[in-house]
């Protein structure tokens, strides 16, 4: 793909963050360490449940209300960390009733809490709140608040902050590495809007005072970002699907000006799940069932409330970002951010260094898609033509407990790592198996990547320890330097970590053999006459180098 492109095809719709940064020395911070290290005001407590209520005022673009946080006494501990970024502030905070003392330092609020906190008992703490929440400057990668209007003027609103935090506009325990197993959503909105956010509707209320309140209740675990706001003067309808673990309600949200493209697009909904649910498993959320709700912006993986923005075109924008034409045949955001409801809110990252396990298992979803409806040979071409933006500016994994994401490159160059791991184990059965495992294994759990890498390891029943750090941890591109020396080829790998020992399919001279080869970094030679070049199976994301 030519760098004449819009700049923002070179982004998915995640983090325009762990792109942008990719060039840069980080120096972290105070706030960086509050943030992204589960610190001891954190570990003593764990969440059981949220109720977040949040009056939205568009007049004035401000939001009021509180979020209830009910929690279980882990070890004892009276100091309790709550996030809410600037500039909204924390009015009062209580339990049972009594208000409650607190500091606060940055983004984060330290409570000192008065009753003695036992082992074993569920306790929570009322955070009341108000404010200007940040306004997106460019939802979904630079998050917080958008606010627009419709083509008749009305409010059209939305939330994205991944990255930036749910403490963006609402106090919450901002860290990925714990999540509520339910949580009740109670959004009001002038009377002539409505609100559509995660789980299943519960009741609208009406006020007095021209405003209603929307109550969404989430039967399953929700990690923090996910949570999301969508108002506007919504039309909706709905569907189901008879997927594997049954009846699967599906809901659609569209402006009335967008009625007819949305309805003609959506219907890619039934033909993603049915993909998906064949490579990765059953849906994850049959109890909060899937929601597709149009914001007015890109889009993203809200957890059972994926919003889009695609403007009712396939490919990214109109773009195929593989750039063979296999991208045009399906919506973009419809598939990549409905990939996420797998991969992202039914296996979490427990810290945003590993966001890989979010961005390049959806990434490969892609691909997957491609194959289950075109062909195995379409997928793979698909997912090798993305590799023209493969940067390679510095490792996918980030910095750990600083709230510090990896390269842009967890993307592209983790679709076509899963891609080789593929080549690797050489046993579809198999490698669909793994896929369904992870989800079924890490069933809505917050992980650590290294649990990701081992459990594909053992379940392909091949050491890729060396594989992961090669494609997860350097920058390079692995390479296969070759010599031709009279009736023997001598090989090895290089620009490579050390001990790097990936196997590889080659095919000698343009139309073969192919050959199985087991390289290392050290020179091995094979008896082979009449060759004059090596190359390596294209499924493969390597480099070959021939040495005088």
């Amino acid at each position: 793909m030519s760098n004449s492109l819009p700049k923002s095809i070179w982004f998915l719709a995640a983090l325009f963050l762990s792109l942008t940064a990719s060039a840069q020395k980080f120096a972290f911070t105070h706030d960086d360490t509050l943030r992204g290290s589960i610190t001891p005001e954190r570990i003593w407590w764990d969440l059981a449940y949220y109720h977040l209520q949040v009056r939205i005022n568009p007049a004035d673009s401000a939001i009021s209300g509180s979020t209830t946080i009910q929690y279980r006494v882990l070890k004892p501990g009276q100091t309790l960390q709550v996030d809410l970024q600037r500039p909204l502030k924390v009015e009062k905070i209580t339990q049972d009733g009594k208000q409650l003392e607190f500091r606060q330092d940055g983004n984060a609020y330290f409570v000192t809490l008065q009753k003695a906190q036992k082992t074993g008992q569920r306790e929570s703490v009322v955070v009341y709140y108000s404010g200007k929440p940040r306004v997106a400057k460019r939802a979904p990668w630079d998050g917080g608040f958008v606010w627009k209007r419709d083509k008749t003027g009305q409010w059209f609103i939305a939330t994205a902050c991944q990255g930036l935090g749910a403490s963006a506009w609402w106090p919450c325990k901002d860290h990925m590495y714990d999540e509520p197993d339910s949580m009740l959503i109670s959004i009001t909105v002038p009377k002539d809007l409505t609100d559509v956010s995660n789980g299943r509707l519960r009741r609208v209320t009406e006020h007095t005072d021209g405003s209603h309140t929307f109550d969404w209740f989430v039967n399953n675990p929700i990690n923090n970002y996910g949570v999301n706001v969508n108002v506007g003067k919504y039309i909706h309808w709905a569907d189901t699907l008879q997927g594997e673990k049954g009846r699967l309600t599906l809901d659609f949200y569209a402006l009335p000006e967008h009625e007819d493209s949305a309805r003609r697009q959506f219907q890619q909904v039934k033909p993603m799940l049915k993909a998906f649910e064949y490579w990765f498993g059953p849906y994850p959320f049959y109890e909060d069932g899937y929601k597709l709700v149009e914001t007015p912006y890109l889009g993203m993986e809200h957890q059972s409330s994926v919003t889009y923005g695609n403007r009712f075109r396939n490919g990214y924008l109109g773009k195929d970002l593989s750039g063979t034409g296999f991208g045009l045949l399906w919506d973009f955001i419809i598939i990549h951010e409905s990939g996420h409801e797998w991969f992202a809110n039914n296996i979490t990252y427990r810290d945003i260094a590993d966001m890989w396990v979010h961005e390049s298992f959806t990434n490969y979803s892609e691909n997957l898609y491609t194959e289950y409806y075109y062909g195995k040979a379409a997928g793979a071409a698909y997912v090798m033509g993305t590799r023209a933006l493969i940067r390679n500016d510095r490792p996918i994994v980030g910095t750990y407990n600083v709230n510090h994401s990896g390269s842009g490159d967890m993307y592209y160059k983790g679709g076509n790592l899963l891609h080789t791991i593929r080549q690797i184990i050489g046993d579809d059965v198999k490698w669909r198996g793994i896929l369904r495992g992870l989800n079924e294994t890490f069933y809505h759990q917050t992980v650590d990547g290294n649990q990701i890498e081992t459990y594909i390891s053992q379940q392909a029943g091949i050491n890729l320890q060396k594989v992961f750090d090669q494609y997860l941890r350097d920058k390079r591109i692995p390479t296969l330097a070759y010599k031709l020396v009279k009736n023997k080829i001598q090989y090895r790998w290089t620009n490579c970590v050390e001990g790097f020992d990936m196997p590889v399919r080659v095919c000698l001279n343009q139309s073969g053999p192919d050959q199985n080869l087991k390289p290392t970094t050290q020179w091995q030679t094979l008896q082979k006459s009449g060759i004059t070049t090596l190359t390596s199976d294209p499924n493969y994301y390597v480099l070959v180098q021939l040495l005088k």
